[in-house]
């Protein structure tokens, strides 16, 4: 099993990704912030530059890290900055947070090849792993628990 953690904006999204065969399931949470005690209410307030983010685990003999990449360009705008549809500010930012030096070059590869189709302007950040941190149960599933999934 391998995991993924990337930031697509709003993380009640995180249903896009049962879409894919291979997933085994999905968590929310903030990454990629200044410390790993941090909560909804921090990140909103932008107290500690934490980005929500879904937690993909996968099977990797099905789904490929590279086409669960390029899916999760697929499914939200790489070139707004720090901004999904309605949502504004760092937390929607669009991030691929990678675990070793394999995963940042596939990482690196498909930002590339997905900026040539867009004219040079994703903006899509590319980080190691920090700070995770498991969001709130009452975002877990969110989607799902109100019957929009």
């Amino acid at each position: 099993m391998q995991t993924a953690i990337v930031g697509i904006g709003c993380f009640w999204k995180e249903t896009e990704f049962k879409k894919l065969k291979g997933v085994i399931s999905t968590e929310v949470g903030y990454c990629g912030g200044n410390t790993n005690k941090t909560n909804y209410k921090k990140v909103c307030s932008g107290e500690c530059n934490s980005a929500e983010v879904v937690k993909v685990s996968f099977d990797e003999k099905i789904l490929h890290y590279e086409d669960l990449l390029r899916f999760f360009f697929s499914i939200h705008d790489p070139t707004t900055f720090n901004k999904q549809g309605p949502d504004i500010g760092p937390q929607y930012r669009s991030e691929i947070f990678y675990d070793d030096e394999k995963e940042k070059e596939i990482a690196e590869k498909m930002k590339k090849e997905i900026n040539e189709k867009l004219n040079d302007k994703v903006v899509t950040k590319i980080t190691k792993i920090s700070n995770y941190v498991r969001a709130e149960d009452y975002h877990q599933k969110y989607f799902e628990k109100k019957g929009i999934a």
